[in-house]
C-alpha cells in the first residue's frame, strides 16, 4: 500500500502544475534546497530521483522522492526554512514551483489541492514525532525564560530539540564549545551553528519563520487573534476572494489551543486536540490566501474614517478597511503573592505534551471547573499519579460539560476537592508543595509539583483603549442594542444600526470570547468568526456607497 505521506501526482495533476513553473534538468547531482532555506521552493520529480537527507542525522536519507512524487512540507505556505537537504541523483528532470506560485494552485485546483495538503500535514506530524533535531534550544527545565520559549516553539509547530542543562551532559559540552556560561541561557543554536543567546520570542519567530512579512497596502480586513473565532473568520474570508491579514500575540488556537483533547467539537466523534485543530486551520487559512504573521501584539488602534491603522508589537503598521477582533480571554493568575516565582517551573496555564514527561508519576493540581480544566485534568490523568481538581465553588458541573464530569467521576486517581482554594505555593527553585483551604478554614498540604489554572477569564482588551463600546468588564459590546449616544458619528450609522456582531465604530466586529454575551465553545466561537464574514461584505458593500456619494 502507498505511504500517504508520498503519493504519486496523476499525469492530469503534473500538467496542470506545468503552468506554475518551469521545467529544468540536472545530469550530476544538485542540491535544489538546503537546510534552513527560507522560501524554498516546491519540486514534482518528472525523470530521476530526489533524495531528501537528515543533516542532524549524519545525512541519513529520509526519502527518495522518484517519479511524479513531489517534495515540501506545510511550512512552504509560510516563511519557515526548509527542515532538510533535497539533493538530485544524477540525470534528474524536475518541474520547479516557487512558493506564492503553489499557493495559487493550491487555491485554484482542489484536486491538487487535497493531495498536497494531506501529505504536508502527514509529514510535518512525522517530522515533530519522530525525528529529533531542527533548532537546537539550551536552557533550564527550570526556567521561566526557557519554559516560554518552549511553550511558543510547541504551540506553533516549530521543529526543535530542548537540551536541559540541569541533567544532559551534551549541553554542558556545547556551552564550553561556545564559551558561554549558565548566565547566558537560555541559547538557541541554528543548523549553521549560529548562537542567539537570551532570544525573544521575536528573534525566535525570525530564526523560524513563524513571522512573517506582507506587502504594506490596506487590506479589506484585518483578523487579530488566531483562536477558533479568528481562524474562521480568516478561512472563510480569504476563500472568499477578501485580502485578510491575521495576526497573534502567541500562536494559532487561542484558550481552544490548549486543551488537550476536544471531544464534543462536531464532526471529531473521538475528539481532537485544540493545538491540532488550530493547526490544521492555520493552513488551511494560508491555502486561501491569508497572510498570517506570529507573535503580533496589537498595541492600539486609528480610525481614520475610510479605513483603520492598526500598530502592532514588533513595529508592525497593518492597514485595513476592517477590523475582526477575536483576541479572546486570558486566564487570572491565581492571588498569591509568589505565584511568578513559579510559572513555567510548577504554575502553567495549558496542559500539553510538553508538561506530561514531567508529571510522571507526580501529584498534579488542576484549578478551575470549566471544559479547559476539566481536559487538563483527564490528559493529565493519564501520566501522573493523581490529579487533584481544585475548585472554589460547590458544583463540578456548574460550568463543565457532563461528559467531562462523568469520566472524572469514573476516574481513580482524579480526586475533586469541592469549596476548596490554593492559599501557599512552596518550593526552591520549582513548585514542591501547596497548601490548600476549603470553606470551614482547614488548611492542607499536598505534595503537588505540577499546578495547572483555568481560572478567572479577563478580556483581552486593553489595546482598544476606549476606541469601542465595551461593557463593565471589558468584553466588547456589539450589535443593535448599543447605545445611540456610544456609535460612531458617522454616514453609515446614521442609516441603519450596528449588525449583530458589529461594535459601536462601523467595520469595526468583534468575535468569539472577547464579544459581551458570547458562548464560551470552541463551536460557537468557530460559528461567530465564520458568519461575521458576511457582515464584512455587508460594510465594505456601504462603504463603497458612502465612497461614491462623497467623490
Amino acid at each position: 500500500m502507498k505511504d500517504p505521506r508520498f503519493p504519486e501526482l496523476t499525469s492530469r495533476q503534473i500538467t496542470i502544475l506545468k503552468g506554475y513553473g518551469a521545467l529544468e534538468s540536472h545530469p550530476p547531482e544538485t542540491r535544489v534546497f538546503a537546510l534552513g532555506d527560507l522560501q524554498y521552493d516546491f519540486f514534482v520529480v518528472l525523470d530521476g530521483e530526489v533524495s531528501i537527507e537528515d543533516p542532524y542525522n549524519e545525512n541519513k536519507v529520509i526519502v527518495a522522492h522518484k517519479k511524479n512524487e513531489f517534495t515540501g512540507d506545510s511550512g512552504m505556505l509560510s516563511n519557515r526554512g526548509a527542515q532538510f537537504h533535497a539533493i538530485t541523483k544524477g540525470n534528474t528532470c524536475l518541474l520547479r514551483i516557487t512558493p506564492k506560485r503553489l499557493k495559487e494552485a493550491i487555491a485554484k485546483h482542489s484536486d491538487i489541492s487535497d493531495v498536497l495538503l494531506n501529505a504536508f500535514l502527514l509529514r510535518q506530524e512525522t517530522v515533530l514525532s519522530e525525528f529529533t533535531g531542527g533548532i537546537m534550544l539550551l536552557g533550564s527545565g527550570n526556567s521561566k525564560e526557557t519554559y516560554a520559549i518552549r511553550d511558543f516553539m510547541d504551540k506553533n509547530h516549530i521543529w526543535y530539540n530542548f537540551l536541559d542543562i540541569d541533567i544532559s551532559k551534551r549541553a554542558l559540552e556545547l556551552l564550553n564549545n561556545f564559551n558561554l556560561t549558565e548566565s547566558d541561557l537560555p541559547i538557541l543554536i541554528n543548523s549553521e551553528a549560529k548562537v542567539c543567546q537570551n532570544p525573544s520570542l521575536e528573534q525566535v519567530a525570525r530564526y523560524s519563520g513563524v513571522l512573517m512579512d506582507f506587502e504594506d497596502k490596506v487590506f479589506d480586513l484585518l483578523v487579530i487573534g488566531a483562536g477558533p473565532a479568528g481562524l474562521a473568520g480568516s478561512v472563510y474570508a480569504a476563500s472568499e476572494g477578501l485580502s485578510v491579514v491575521t495576526i497573534d500575540s502567541k500562536a494559532p488556537g487561542g484558550q481552544a489551543g490548549k486543551s488537550s483533547k476536544i471531544e464534543n467539537y462536531l464532526g471529531f466523534p473521538t475528539g481532537i486536540s485544540g493545538s491540532d485543530l488550530a493547526n490544521k486551520a492555520y493552513v488551511q487559512a494560508q491555502k486561501f490566501g491569508c497572510n498570517i504573521s506570529i507573535p503580533h501584539e496589537a498595541e492600539r488602534v486609528e480610525h481614520t474614517g475610510m479605513h483603520f491603522i492598526l500598530y502592532a508589537s514588533n513595529e508592525k503598521v497593518i492597514k485595513a478597511k476592517a477590523i475582526m477582533a477575536a483576541t479572546g480571554a486570558s486566564y487570572r493568575s491565581l492571588p498569591i503573592e509568589n505565584i511568578e516565582k513559579f510559572e513555567g517551573s510548577g504554575v502553567y496555564y495549558s496542559a500539553t505534551g510538553m508538561n506530561a514527561s514531567a508529571c510522571k508519576n507526580e501529584l498534579v493540581g488542576v484549578v478551575g471547573g470549566g471544559n479547559s480544566a476539566g481536559q487538563a485534568a483527564l490528559f493529565l490523568a493519564d501520566h501522573a499519579k493523581e490529579v487533584h481538581v481544585i475548585l472554589r465553588g460547590n458544583d463540578l458541573g456548574a460550568k463543565m460539560s457532563d461528559y467531562l464530569v462523568q469520566r472524572i467521576e469514573a476516574s481513580e486517581n482524579i480526586f475533586v476537592h469541592l469549596g476548596t482554594q490554593v492559599k501557599e505555593l512552596h518550593g526552591q527553585y520549582h513548585l514542591e508543595w501547596l497548601v490548600l483551604e476549603n470553606t470551614d478554614g482547614t488548611r492542607t498540604q499536598k505534595e503537588i509539583t505540577n499546578l495547572f489554572t483555568f481560572i478567572g477569564a479577563r478580556p483581552c482588551t486593553d489595546w482598544l483603549k476606549g476606541l469601542v463600546a465595551t461593557d463593565e468588564k471589558g468584553f466588547i459590546c456589539t450589535g443593535p442594542g448599543i447605545k445611540e449616544e456610544s456609535l460612531f458619528k458617522c454616514s453609515i450609522y446614521s442609516g441603519r444600526k450596528p449588525q449583530s456582531l458589529e461594535t459601536s465604530i462601523p467595520g469595526f466586529f468583534a468575535v468569539g470570547d472577547v464579544r459581551k454575551g458570547s458562548v464560551k465553545r470552541v463551536a460557537s466561537a468557530v460559528g461567530e468568526g465564520s458568519m461575521c464574514v458576511s457582515q464584512v461584505h455587508q460594510f465594505l458593500d456601504d462603504l463603497k456607497k458612502v465612497q461614491m456619494v462623497e467623490t
